[in-house]
Protein backbone atom coordinates (compact mmCIF):
# COMPACT_ATOMS: atom_id res chain seq x y z
CA UNK A 1 0.00 0.00 0.00
CA UNK A 2 1.40 3.32 -1.10
CA UNK A 3 1.72 5.85 1.91
CA UNK A 4 -0.22 9.24 1.03
CA UNK A 5 0.48 10.69 3.80
CA UNK A 6 3.90 10.58 3.14
CA UNK A 7 3.75 11.90 -0.75
CA UNK A 8 0.94 14.54 0.21
CA UNK A 9 3.85 16.03 2.65
CA UNK A 10 6.26 16.52 -0.16
CA UNK A 11 3.63 19.06 -1.37
CA UNK A 12 2.47 20.48 1.93
CA UNK A 13 5.82 21.26 3.53
CA UNK A 14 6.31 24.44 4.12
CA UNK A 15 9.29 26.47 1.61
CA UNK A 16 10.97 29.29 1.16
CA UNK A 17 12.01 31.08 -1.64
CA UNK A 18 16.02 32.71 -1.22
CA UNK A 19 15.40 36.10 0.68
CA UNK A 20 16.28 39.37 -1.63
CA UNK A 21 17.31 41.82 0.35
CA UNK A 22 17.05 45.60 -0.37
CA UNK A 23 20.30 46.82 -1.61
CA UNK A 24 20.81 50.59 0.89
CA UNK A 25 18.81 48.76 3.83
CA UNK A 26 19.94 44.80 3.70
CA UNK A 27 18.50 43.70 6.87
CA UNK A 28 15.16 44.05 5.35
CA UNK A 29 14.06 41.19 2.62
CA UNK A 30 11.43 39.61 1.06
CA UNK A 31 10.55 35.96 0.16
CA UNK A 32 8.06 33.80 -1.02
CA UNK A 33 6.12 30.44 0.82
CA UNK A 34 3.77 28.39 0.62
CA UNK A 35 3.53 28.00 4.24
CA UNK A 36 -0.13 29.15 4.40
CA UNK A 37 -0.81 26.23 1.31
CA UNK A 38 -0.80 29.14 -0.93
CA UNK A 39 2.46 30.90 -2.20
CA UNK A 40 2.32 34.05 -0.90
CA UNK A 41 5.09 37.19 -0.37
CA UNK A 42 6.43 37.91 3.51
CA UNK A 43 8.64 40.48 4.85
CA UNK A 44 11.75 39.90 7.01
CA UNK A 45 13.31 42.15 9.14
CA UNK A 46 16.62 40.71 9.72
CA UNK A 47 17.51 43.52 12.22
CA UNK A 48 14.45 42.23 14.85
CA UNK A 49 13.50 38.93 13.36
CA UNK A 50 10.39 40.07 12.55
CA UNK A 51 8.19 38.53 9.72
CA UNK A 52 4.92 39.42 8.09
CA UNK A 53 2.76 38.17 5.18
CA UNK A 54 2.44 40.52 2.72
CA UNK A 55 0.08 39.10 -0.11
CA UNK A 56 -3.41 37.49 0.92
CA UNK A 57 -4.84 36.60 -2.51
CA UNK A 58 -6.91 33.41 -3.48
CA UNK A 59 -4.40 32.24 -6.28
CA UNK A 60 -1.50 33.67 -4.60
CA UNK A 61 1.10 35.93 -5.58
CA UNK A 62 4.61 34.61 -7.62
CA UNK A 63 6.34 38.73 -8.35
CA UNK A 64 7.40 40.89 -6.25
CA UNK A 65 10.44 42.99 -5.38
CA UNK A 66 12.19 45.93 -2.30
CA UNK A 67 12.64 49.16 -3.20
CA UNK A 68 16.76 50.13 -3.19
CA UNK A 69 15.62 51.78 0.40
CA UNK A 70 13.77 49.17 1.64
CA UNK A 71 10.81 51.53 2.57
CA UNK A 72 8.52 49.67 -0.17
CA UNK A 73 7.49 46.31 -1.78
CA UNK A 74 6.36 46.34 -5.11
CA UNK A 75 3.88 43.01 -6.17
CA UNK A 76 1.69 42.27 -9.47
CA UNK A 77 -1.68 42.15 -9.14
CA UNK A 78 -3.45 39.61 -11.69
CA UNK A 79 -6.87 38.54 -11.40
CA UNK A 80 -7.36 34.40 -11.15
CA UNK A 81 -4.09 33.70 -12.53
CA UNK A 82 -4.25 35.40 -16.07
CA UNK A 83 -0.92 37.24 -15.32
CA UNK A 84 -2.93 40.18 -16.76
CA UNK A 85 -2.49 43.43 -13.71
CA UNK A 86 -0.19 45.85 -12.45
CA UNK A 87 2.03 46.90 -9.84
CA UNK A 88 1.19 47.40 -6.51
CA UNK A 89 3.10 49.04 -3.52
CA UNK A 90 2.91 49.19 -0.20
CA UNK A 91 4.67 49.95 2.92
CA UNK A 92 7.85 47.34 3.89
CA UNK A 93 5.86 47.02 7.48
CA UNK A 94 2.47 47.10 6.16
CA UNK A 95 -0.36 49.46 5.20
CA UNK A 96 -2.44 49.99 2.33
CA UNK A 97 -1.59 48.34 -0.96
CA UNK A 98 -2.21 51.10 -4.32
CA UNK A 99 -1.26 51.28 -7.70
CA UNK A 100 2.12 51.55 -8.12
CA UNK A 101 1.70 53.40 -11.22
CA UNK A 102 -2.13 54.21 -11.90
CA UNK A 103 -1.75 55.71 -15.07
CA UNK A 104 -0.71 52.15 -16.44
CA UNK A 105 -3.21 50.22 -17.56
CA UNK A 106 -3.21 46.43 -17.02
CA UNK A 107 -0.53 44.20 -19.22
CA UNK A 108 1.40 41.68 -18.95
CA UNK A 109 4.80 42.03 -16.77
CA UNK A 110 7.75 42.82 -19.07
CA UNK A 111 10.66 43.17 -16.44
CA UNK A 112 10.63 45.48 -13.77
CA UNK A 113 13.80 47.66 -11.87
CA UNK A 114 13.19 49.89 -9.09
CA UNK A 115 15.57 52.85 -8.13
CA UNK A 116 16.37 55.24 -5.25
CA UNK A 117 13.67 57.75 -4.63
CA UNK A 118 10.53 55.84 -6.16
CA UNK A 119 12.17 55.90 -9.82
CA UNK A 120 11.14 53.08 -11.40
CA UNK A 121 11.35 51.25 -15.07
CA UNK A 122 8.38 49.06 -15.29
CA UNK A 123 8.49 46.89 -18.83
CA UNK A 124 4.84 45.30 -19.91
CA UNK A 125 3.57 43.83 -23.15
CA UNK A 126 -0.40 44.74 -24.18
CA UNK A 127 -2.07 43.23 -27.04
CA UNK A 128 -0.08 44.61 -29.94
CA UNK A 129 3.17 45.75 -28.37
CA UNK A 130 6.06 45.84 -25.93
CA UNK A 131 6.29 48.97 -24.13
CA UNK A 132 9.03 50.33 -21.19
CA UNK A 133 8.09 53.01 -19.45
CA UNK A 134 10.32 55.54 -16.97
CA UNK A 135 8.21 56.54 -13.59
CA UNK A 136 8.53 59.38 -11.12
CA UNK A 137 6.52 59.85 -8.26
CA UNK A 138 4.54 62.97 -9.10
CA UNK A 139 4.80 62.83 -12.55
CA UNK A 140 3.40 60.85 -15.32
CA UNK A 141 5.33 57.87 -16.88
CA UNK A 142 7.46 58.54 -19.77
CA UNK A 143 7.29 55.41 -22.50
CA UNK A 144 10.77 55.04 -22.93
CA UNK A 145 10.25 52.60 -25.68
CA UNK A 146 7.82 50.91 -27.56
CA UNK A 147 7.56 48.27 -30.21
CA UNK A 148 5.47 45.65 -32.01
CA UNK A 149 8.14 42.53 -30.88
CA UNK A 150 9.12 41.30 -27.79
CA UNK A 151 10.68 43.65 -24.95
CA UNK A 152 11.62 44.17 -21.65
CA UNK A 153 13.34 46.09 -18.99
CA UNK A 154 16.15 44.94 -18.04
CA UNK A 155 18.31 47.60 -16.08
CA UNK A 156 18.66 50.39 -14.05
CA UNK A 157 21.58 52.52 -12.77
CA UNK A 158 22.08 53.52 -9.34
CA UNK A 159 21.95 56.84 -10.42
CA UNK A 160 19.09 56.38 -12.91
CA UNK A 161 21.32 57.90 -15.77
CA UNK A 162 21.41 54.69 -17.58
CA UNK A 163 19.18 52.75 -18.75
CA UNK A 164 19.12 49.12 -20.25
CA UNK A 165 16.11 47.50 -22.13
CA UNK A 166 16.39 44.70 -23.96
CA UNK A 167 15.02 43.91 -27.33
CA UNK A 168 13.71 42.44 -30.60
CA UNK A 169 13.55 44.58 -33.26
CA UNK A 170 15.66 42.08 -35.61
CA UNK A 171 12.34 39.68 -35.29
CA UNK A 172 13.99 36.98 -33.02
CA UNK A 173 13.27 37.39 -29.16
CA UNK A 174 14.86 33.98 -28.80
CA UNK A 175 18.25 35.83 -29.48
CA UNK A 176 17.55 39.68 -28.31
CA UNK A 177 19.36 42.61 -28.80
CA UNK A 178 20.48 45.23 -25.85
CA UNK A 179 20.13 48.96 -25.92
CA UNK A 180 21.20 51.68 -23.38
CA UNK A 181 19.25 54.65 -22.88
CA UNK A 182 19.25 58.44 -21.07
CA UNK A 183 15.97 59.44 -19.32
CA UNK A 184 15.36 61.71 -22.30
CA UNK A 185 15.30 58.89 -24.77
CA UNK A 186 18.46 59.16 -26.62
CA UNK A 187 20.34 55.99 -27.48
CA UNK A 188 23.27 55.63 -25.62
CA UNK A 189 24.67 52.07 -26.93
CA UNK A 190 23.64 49.24 -28.75
CA UNK A 191 24.95 45.58 -28.55
CA UNK A 192 24.20 42.39 -30.60
CA UNK A 193 26.08 39.74 -31.74
CA UNK A 194 23.93 39.03 -34.77
CA UNK A 195 21.67 36.10 -36.40
CA UNK A 196 21.40 33.33 -33.63
CA UNK A 197 23.18 34.99 -31.03
CA UNK A 198 21.18 36.62 -28.21
CA UNK A 199 23.00 39.24 -25.42
CA UNK A 200 20.78 39.44 -22.56
CA UNK A 201 21.27 42.64 -19.94
CA UNK A 202 21.19 41.50 -15.88
CA UNK A 203 22.36 44.02 -13.50
CA UNK A 204 24.60 47.44 -13.62
CA UNK A 205 27.58 47.28 -11.30
CA UNK A 206 26.79 48.40 -7.83
CA UNK A 207 28.56 52.50 -8.40
CA UNK A 208 28.98 52.77 -12.05
CA UNK A 209 27.82 52.24 -15.79
CA UNK A 210 29.21 48.78 -15.96
CA UNK A 211 26.56 46.65 -17.31
CA UNK A 212 26.79 42.97 -16.68
CA UNK A 213 25.53 40.75 -19.62
CA UNK A 214 25.21 37.10 -20.71
CA UNK A 215 26.12 36.33 -24.57
CA UNK A 216 26.55 33.19 -25.73
CA UNK A 217 29.59 34.21 -28.63
CA UNK A 218 31.34 31.17 -28.37
CA UNK A 219 28.00 28.60 -28.47
CA UNK A 220 27.09 28.95 -24.84
CA UNK A 221 25.81 30.98 -22.52
CA UNK A 222 28.73 33.09 -20.17
CA UNK A 223 28.99 36.47 -19.05
CA UNK A 224 30.75 39.73 -19.89
CA UNK A 225 31.02 42.94 -18.56
CA UNK A 226 29.96 46.30 -21.09
CA UNK A 227 30.75 49.83 -20.60
CA UNK A 228 27.82 51.23 -22.39
CA UNK A 229 29.91 54.61 -22.23
CA UNK A 230 33.25 53.64 -23.44
CA UNK A 231 31.96 50.50 -25.43
CA UNK A 232 34.72 48.25 -23.45
CA UNK A 233 33.77 44.68 -23.57
CA UNK A 234 34.81 42.47 -21.12
CA UNK A 235 34.21 38.83 -21.57
CA UNK A 236 34.43 36.62 -18.83
CA UNK A 237 36.76 33.28 -19.53
CA UNK A 238 35.99 31.11 -17.39
CA UNK A 239 36.90 27.73 -19.02
CA UNK A 240 33.89 25.97 -17.45
CA UNK A 241 32.34 23.48 -19.71
CA UNK A 242 28.36 23.80 -19.20
CA UNK A 243 26.86 27.26 -19.12
CA UNK A 244 27.14 30.32 -16.59
CA UNK A 245 25.15 33.04 -14.96
CA UNK A 246 26.61 35.52 -12.75
CA UNK A 247 25.85 38.33 -10.83
CA UNK A 248 27.88 41.48 -8.77
CA UNK A 249 29.34 41.12 -5.41
CA UNK A 250 27.92 44.41 -3.29
CA UNK A 251 31.15 46.21 -3.59
CA UNK A 252 31.79 45.68 -7.78
CA UNK A 253 34.64 43.91 -7.34
CA UNK A 254 33.47 40.17 -7.84
CA UNK A 255 31.42 38.21 -9.38
CA UNK A 256 29.09 35.26 -8.32
CA UNK A 257 28.99 32.94 -10.86
CA UNK A 258 26.76 30.02 -11.22
CA UNK A 259 27.97 27.09 -13.17
CA UNK A 260 25.64 24.75 -14.73
CA UNK A 261 26.79 21.54 -16.13
CA UNK A 262 25.19 17.83 -16.51
CA UNK A 263 22.02 18.81 -14.66
CA UNK A 264 23.87 20.60 -11.13
CA UNK A 265 24.78 23.87 -10.27
CA UNK A 266 27.77 25.29 -8.29
CA UNK A 267 29.28 28.24 -7.15
CA UNK A 268 32.22 30.18 -7.83
CA UNK A 269 33.41 33.84 -7.05
CA UNK A 270 35.68 35.60 -9.80
CA UNK A 271 37.50 38.81 -8.49
CA UNK A 272 37.79 41.25 -11.75
CA UNK A 273 41.13 42.59 -10.86
CA UNK A 274 43.12 39.58 -11.16
CA UNK A 275 40.76 37.36 -13.03
CA UNK A 276 41.24 34.68 -10.27
CA UNK A 277 38.56 32.10 -9.64
CA UNK A 278 37.46 30.01 -6.64
CA UNK A 279 34.88 27.81 -5.85
CA UNK A 280 32.57 28.19 -3.11
CA UNK A 281 31.86 25.14 -1.51
CA UNK A 282 28.36 23.41 -2.15
CA UNK A 283 26.48 19.81 -1.80
CA UNK A 284 26.12 18.32 -4.79
CA UNK A 285 22.72 18.98 -6.22
CA UNK A 286 21.54 22.34 -7.72
CA UNK A 287 21.60 26.10 -6.64
CA UNK A 288 18.23 27.22 -7.45
CA UNK A 289 19.14 30.74 -6.72
CA UNK A 290 21.93 32.44 -4.98
CA UNK A 291 23.37 36.25 -3.55
CA UNK A 292 26.38 37.65 -2.19
CA UNK A 293 25.71 39.62 1.37
CA UNK A 294 27.55 43.03 2.19
CA UNK A 295 29.77 41.19 4.34
CA UNK A 296 30.65 39.16 1.64
CA UNK A 297 28.93 35.94 2.11
CA UNK A 298 26.82 34.11 -0.13
CA UNK A 299 23.02 32.88 0.69
CA UNK A 300 21.94 29.73 -1.56
CA UNK A 301 18.63 28.24 -2.31
CA UNK A 302 19.78 24.47 -2.68
CA UNK A 303 18.60 20.92 -3.01
CA UNK A 304 18.70 17.43 -4.74
CA UNK A 305 16.03 15.18 -6.04
CA UNK A 306 16.61 13.05 -2.92
CA UNK A 307 17.14 16.25 -0.30
CA UNK A 308 13.77 18.76 -0.01
CA UNK A 309 15.30 22.15 -0.21
CA UNK A 310 17.32 24.80 2.00
CA UNK A 311 18.18 28.05 2.37
CA UNK A 312 22.08 28.04 3.34
CA UNK A 313 24.83 30.53 4.27
CA UNK A 314 28.61 29.80 2.91
CA UNK A 315 28.98 30.92 6.93
CA UNK A 316 27.53 27.27 7.13
CA UNK A 317 23.79 28.11 8.72
CA UNK A 318 20.73 27.51 7.71
CA UNK A 319 19.14 30.91 6.87
CA UNK A 320 15.80 30.88 6.97
CA UNK A 321 13.97 27.71 8.27
CA UNK A 322 10.28 27.67 7.89
CA UNK A 323 7.63 26.11 10.32
CA UNK A 324 6.72 22.15 10.31
CA UNK A 325 8.37 19.53 8.97
CA UNK A 326 10.59 19.27 6.30
CA UNK A 327 9.31 17.14 3.18
CA UNK A 328 9.78 13.79 3.04
CA UNK A 329 13.49 12.75 1.49
CA UNK A 330 13.24 10.80 -1.80
CA UNK A 331 15.26 8.75 -3.80
CA UNK A 332 18.49 9.58 -6.07
CA UNK A 333 18.69 10.14 -9.33
CA UNK A 334 21.10 8.11 -11.64
CA UNK A 335 22.81 10.01 -14.99
CA UNK A 336 22.05 8.04 -18.29
CA UNK A 337 23.42 9.29 -21.74
CA UNK A 338 21.96 7.76 -24.77
CA UNK A 339 22.72 8.07 -28.25
CA UNK A 340 20.30 10.06 -30.23
CA UNK A 341 19.95 11.04 -33.78
CA UNK A 342 21.56 14.94 -32.76
CA UNK A 343 23.64 13.57 -30.26
CA UNK A 344 24.02 11.79 -26.92
CA UNK A 345 21.26 13.08 -24.56
CA UNK A 346 21.21 13.29 -21.43
CA UNK A 347 18.35 11.68 -18.87
CA UNK A 348 17.71 11.48 -15.30
CA UNK A 349 16.65 8.06 -13.98
CA UNK A 350 14.95 7.58 -10.53
CA UNK A 351 14.08 4.26 -9.58
CA UNK A 352 11.38 2.73 -7.12
CA UNK A 353 12.86 1.29 -4.15
CA UNK A 354 12.74 -2.50 -3.05
CA UNK A 355 10.81 -3.08 -6.58
CA UNK A 356 12.37 -5.20 -9.42
CA UNK A 357 12.40 -4.32 -13.24
CA UNK A 358 11.01 -4.06 -15.34
CA UNK A 359 8.65 -1.00 -13.96
CA UNK A 360 5.83 0.94 -14.84
CA UNK A 361 7.76 3.93 -16.75
CA UNK A 362 7.04 7.27 -16.37
CA UNK A 363 8.91 9.60 -18.59
CA UNK A 364 8.29 13.40 -17.17
CA UNK A 365 8.75 15.89 -19.94
CA UNK A 366 9.78 19.45 -18.85
CA UNK A 367 8.37 22.50 -20.37
CA UNK A 368 9.47 25.50 -21.49
CA UNK A 369 11.21 24.52 -24.41
CA UNK A 370 14.26 26.61 -22.76
CA UNK A 371 14.53 24.87 -19.47
CA UNK A 372 15.76 21.74 -18.44
CA UNK A 373 15.60 19.05 -15.78
CA UNK A 374 17.92 18.82 -13.15
CA UNK A 375 19.52 16.84 -9.70
CA UNK A 376 16.37 19.10 -8.06
CA UNK A 377 13.63 17.75 -5.71
CA UNK A 378 10.27 17.63 -7.21
CA UNK A 379 7.72 16.41 -5.40
CA UNK A 380 5.76 15.03 -8.30
CA UNK A 381 8.54 12.86 -9.43
CA UNK A 382 8.65 11.68 -5.94
CA UNK A 383 4.86 10.94 -5.72
CA UNK A 384 5.32 8.35 -8.81
CA UNK A 385 8.37 7.07 -7.52
CA UNK A 386 6.18 6.46 -4.00
CA UNK A 387 3.23 4.64 -6.28
CA UNK A 388 5.79 1.95 -7.63
CA UNK A 389 6.87 3.79 -11.07
CA UNK A 390 10.27 4.14 -12.49
CA UNK A 391 10.48 8.08 -13.77
CA UNK A 392 12.55 9.40 -16.87
CA UNK A 393 13.51 12.71 -17.34
CA UNK A 394 14.85 13.91 -20.72
CA UNK A 395 17.15 16.50 -21.63
CA UNK A 396 15.99 16.76 -25.07
CA UNK A 397 17.48 18.93 -27.93
CA UNK A 398 15.58 22.43 -27.16
CA UNK A 399 16.86 22.08 -23.63
CA UNK A 400 19.30 24.74 -22.22
CA UNK A 401 22.07 23.75 -20.14
CA UNK A 402 24.39 21.86 -23.04
CA UNK A 403 25.05 24.89 -25.27
CA UNK A 404 23.32 27.17 -27.80
CA UNK A 405 23.06 24.72 -31.23
CA UNK A 406 21.49 22.29 -28.64
CA UNK A 407 18.92 24.42 -27.46
CA UNK A 408 18.18 26.52 -31.09
CA UNK A 409 18.40 22.31 -32.61
CA UNK A 410 14.36 22.64 -32.76
CA UNK A 411 14.14 25.87 -34.84
CA UNK A 412 12.30 25.27 -38.08
CA UNK A 413 10.89 21.65 -37.15
CA UNK A 414 9.19 22.40 -33.27
CA UNK A 415 8.37 19.31 -31.49
CA UNK A 416 9.27 16.68 -33.68
CA UNK A 417 13.09 17.05 -33.11
CA UNK A 418 12.04 17.05 -29.03
CA UNK A 419 10.41 13.39 -29.84
CA UNK A 420 13.48 11.94 -31.46
CA UNK A 421 15.49 12.29 -28.18
CA UNK A 422 12.52 11.31 -25.87
CA UNK A 423 11.82 8.53 -28.26
CA UNK A 424 15.79 6.78 -28.07
CA UNK A 425 15.26 7.54 -24.49
CA UNK A 426 12.40 5.11 -24.38
CA UNK A 427 13.83 2.84 -26.32
CA UNK A 428 16.71 2.51 -23.98
CA UNK A 429 14.50 2.52 -21.18
CA UNK A 430 12.81 -0.62 -22.61
CA UNK A 431 15.87 -2.24 -24.35
CA UNK A 432 17.97 -2.22 -20.66
CA UNK A 433 15.29 -3.58 -19.12
CA UNK A 434 14.33 -0.23 -16.77
CA UNK A 435 10.92 0.12 -18.28
CA UNK A 436 8.00 -2.60 -19.22
CA UNK A 437 6.93 -1.80 -22.73
CA UNK A 438 3.02 -2.50 -21.88
CA UNK A 439 3.09 0.02 -19.05
CA UNK A 440 4.72 3.78 -20.35
CA UNK A 441 3.18 6.90 -19.29
CA UNK A 442 4.26 9.84 -20.99
CA UNK A 443 3.82 13.16 -19.38
CA UNK A 444 4.26 17.20 -18.88
CA UNK A 445 3.39 20.52 -18.45
CA UNK A 446 2.74 23.39 -20.55
CA UNK A 447 5.57 22.29 -23.59
CA UNK A 448 6.20 18.83 -21.38
CA UNK A 449 2.24 18.84 -22.02
CA UNK A 450 2.63 19.84 -25.23
CA UNK A 451 5.32 17.03 -26.24
CA UNK A 452 3.35 14.73 -24.21
CA UNK A 453 -0.12 14.94 -26.86
CA UNK A 454 2.55 14.96 -29.65
CA UNK A 455 3.91 12.13 -28.89
CA UNK A 456 1.10 10.14 -28.64
CA UNK A 457 0.05 11.07 -31.65
CA UNK A 458 3.26 10.73 -33.40
CA UNK A 459 4.49 7.53 -31.74
CA UNK A 460 0.95 6.24 -30.71
CA UNK A 461 2.37 2.39 -30.15
CA UNK A 462 5.21 3.53 -28.16
CA UNK A 463 2.80 5.33 -25.08
CA UNK A 464 0.04 3.43 -22.87
CA UNK A 465 -1.05 6.18 -21.57
CA UNK A 466 -0.65 10.39 -21.91
CA UNK A 467 -1.10 12.95 -19.13
CA UNK A 468 -0.91 16.83 -20.73
CA UNK A 469 -0.82 19.83 -17.65
CA UNK A 470 -1.55 23.24 -19.60
CA UNK A 471 -0.56 22.33 -23.08
CA UNK A 472 -0.49 23.19 -26.29
CA UNK A 473 -2.58 21.29 -28.45
CA UNK A 474 -3.92 23.12 -31.23
CA UNK A 475 -0.77 25.15 -32.44
CA UNK A 476 -2.86 27.68 -34.68
CA UNK A 477 -5.56 28.10 -32.08
CA UNK A 478 -2.87 28.59 -29.21
CA UNK A 479 -1.16 31.45 -31.59
CA UNK A 480 -4.52 33.25 -32.40
CA UNK A 481 -5.28 33.29 -28.27
CA UNK A 482 -1.63 33.69 -26.59
CA UNK A 483 -0.03 36.64 -25.57
CA UNK A 484 1.68 39.02 -27.72
CA UNK A 485 5.34 37.35 -26.54
CA UNK A 486 4.36 34.15 -26.87
CA UNK A 487 3.24 34.63 -30.36
CA UNK A 488 6.99 36.15 -30.88
CA UNK A 489 8.50 33.42 -29.57
CA UNK A 490 6.90 31.32 -31.74
CA UNK A 491 7.40 33.10 -34.91
CA UNK A 492 11.14 32.29 -33.76
CA UNK A 493 10.66 28.98 -33.67
CA UNK A 494 9.03 27.97 -36.46
CA UNK A 495 10.62 30.87 -39.03
CA UNK A 496 7.38 32.68 -39.49
CA UNK A 497 3.17 32.76 -38.13
CA UNK A 498 0.53 30.31 -39.02
CA UNK A 499 0.17 32.20 -42.00
CA UNK A 500 3.55 32.69 -43.58
CA UNK A 501 4.83 28.49 -42.75
CA UNK A 502 1.36 27.09 -42.37
CA UNK A 503 2.83 23.73 -43.05
CA UNK A 504 4.92 23.87 -40.15
CA UNK A 505 2.73 24.53 -37.88
CA UNK A 506 0.44 21.83 -38.97
CA UNK A 507 3.28 19.14 -38.52
CA UNK A 508 4.01 20.45 -35.36
CA UNK A 509 0.48 20.44 -33.41
CA UNK A 510 -0.99 17.54 -32.17
CA UNK A 511 -4.05 18.43 -33.39
CA UNK A 512 -3.24 16.65 -36.66
CA UNK A 513 -2.40 13.63 -35.67
CA UNK A 514 -5.42 13.12 -33.32
CA UNK A 515 -6.76 10.49 -34.91
CA UNK A 516 -4.01 8.35 -34.97
CA UNK A 517 -4.12 8.31 -30.56
CA UNK A 518 -4.90 4.84 -29.27
CA UNK A 519 -3.30 6.02 -25.73
CA UNK A 520 -5.95 7.07 -23.38
CA UNK A 521 -5.22 10.89 -22.43
CA UNK A 522 -5.76 12.97 -19.71
CA UNK A 523 -5.84 17.16 -19.93
CA UNK A 524 -5.04 18.86 -17.11
CA UNK A 525 -6.51 22.72 -18.33
CA UNK A 526 -6.14 26.07 -16.32
CA UNK A 527 -9.59 28.21 -17.77
CA UNK A 528 -7.55 31.16 -16.98
CA UNK A 529 -4.42 30.26 -19.20
CA UNK A 530 -3.04 33.14 -21.25
CA UNK A 531 -0.15 30.98 -22.41
CA UNK A 532 -1.63 27.74 -23.49
CA UNK A 533 -5.38 29.05 -23.40
CA UNK A 534 -8.51 27.04 -23.20
CA UNK A 535 -10.29 27.25 -26.39
CA UNK A 536 -7.47 25.38 -28.41
CA UNK A 537 -7.44 22.59 -25.42
CA UNK A 538 -11.35 22.56 -26.01
CA UNK A 539 -10.77 22.13 -29.76
CA UNK A 540 -8.11 18.65 -29.19
CA UNK A 541 -10.82 17.20 -26.80
CA UNK A 542 -13.83 17.40 -28.92
CA UNK A 543 -11.78 15.71 -31.62
CA UNK A 544 -10.59 13.23 -29.21
CA UNK A 545 -14.90 12.85 -28.65
CA UNK A 546 -15.88 12.93 -31.92
CA UNK A 547 -13.52 9.99 -32.97
CA UNK A 548 -14.41 8.02 -29.56
CA UNK A 549 -10.94 7.86 -28.02
CA UNK A 550 -10.90 7.13 -24.07
CA UNK A 551 -10.50 10.50 -22.40
CA UNK A 552 -10.54 13.01 -19.69
CA UNK A 553 -10.10 16.25 -18.78
CA UNK A 554 -9.48 18.39 -15.24
CA UNK A 555 -9.98 21.56 -15.53
CA UNK A 556 -9.43 24.18 -12.73
CA UNK A 557 -9.96 27.64 -11.73
CA UNK A 558 -6.18 29.79 -12.22
CA UNK A 559 -4.25 30.40 -15.38
CA UNK A 560 -1.14 28.39 -16.20
CA UNK A 561 -0.60 26.10 -13.31
CA UNK A 562 -1.35 26.90 -10.07
CA UNK A 563 0.44 28.27 -6.92
CA UNK A 564 -2.18 27.01 -4.62
CA UNK A 565 -0.82 23.64 -2.36
CA UNK A 566 -3.94 21.52 -2.31
CA UNK A 567 -5.03 22.05 -6.02
CA UNK A 568 -1.47 20.86 -6.95
CA UNK A 569 -1.92 17.44 -4.79
CA UNK A 570 -5.59 17.35 -6.35
CA UNK A 571 -3.80 17.06 -9.76
CA UNK A 572 -1.19 14.88 -8.79
CA UNK A 573 -3.86 12.38 -7.47
CA UNK A 574 -5.54 13.23 -10.49
CA UNK A 575 -2.80 12.26 -12.54
CA UNK A 576 -1.40 8.64 -10.35
CA UNK A 577 -5.00 7.34 -10.23
CA UNK A 578 -6.03 7.65 -14.04
CA UNK A 579 -2.26 6.38 -15.08
CA UNK A 580 -2.71 3.62 -12.34
CA UNK A 581 -6.59 2.51 -14.40
CA UNK A 582 -4.99 2.38 -17.57
CA UNK A 583 -2.40 0.43 -16.78
CA UNK A 584 -4.59 -2.24 -14.92
CA UNK A 585 -2.52 -1.20 -11.53
CA UNK A 586 -5.53 0.58 -9.71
Amino acid sequence: MVDDTRWKARFRAARVSLPRWARDAPHRCLYRSNVTGTWELYAWDRGTDTRRQVTDRPHGTEYGLLTPEGDAIWWFADTDGDELGVWMREPFGGGTAVPAVPELPAAYPSGLALGADGVALVGSTGESSGTVHLCRPGAPPVALYEHAEDSYAAALSRDARLIAIGHSEHGDSRHMALRVLRPDGTTVAELWDGPGKGVWGLAFAPDDARLLVTHERHGREEPLVWDPLTGAEDEIALGLPGETDASWYPDGSALLIAHSFEARVELYRYVLADRSLTRIETPRGVIGAAAARPDGTVEYSWSSAAAPPVVRSTSGAVVLVPPGDPAPASVPVEDVWVEGPGGRVHALVSRPVNASAPHATVFEVHGGPTAQDEDAFAPSAAAWVDHGFAVVRVNYRGSTGYGSAWRDAIEGRVGLTELEDVQAVRDWAVESGLADPSKLVVTGGSWGGYLALLAVGVHPGAWSVAIASVPIADYVAAYEDETEPLRAFDRSLFGGSPDEVPERYRESSPITYVDRVTAPVLVMAGENDPRCPIRQVENYLARLGDLGLPHDVYRFDAGHGSLVVEEHIKQMEAEITFARKHLGLA
